[in-house]
């Protein structure tokens, strides 16, 4: 996804409310079994996924709707435009007339 075209909508937002009881949840199965330690490789992994889309929720503010991205891509192109140019070769003067030639 392009920078400016990146969303978060409320479906992402759900997700991480899960992967975030997903953790708890493994944390809490873990405890119980008596292996919390033993499952810290897992639980860097789990919590590392946690922590990106963490970040992402954070920042999420940030994120352009996608009217919002194609109303930018409509400015964008007409700033690129040079108003002032023509395709007629009349130079800087267009009330003189043309040469005949």
């Amino acid at each position: 996804m392009a920078e400016h075209d990146e969303v978060y909508d409320n479906q992402r937002a759900e997700r991480l409310a899960a992967l975030l009881r997903a953790l708890a949840a493994r944390i809490g199965e873990l405890d119980r079994a008596g292996n919390l330690l033993q499952g810290v490789p897992e639980l860097l992994r789990l919590m590392g996924d946690a922590r990106t889309e963490l970040f992402h929720y954070e920042v999420r503010s940030t994120y352009e709707s996608p009217e919002a991205a194609d109303r930018r891509r409509i400015v964008d192109e007409a700033q690129r435009q040079d108003p002032f140019s023509s395709d007629e070769s009349e130079g800087d003067e267009p009330w003189r007339p043309r040469p005949q030639g």
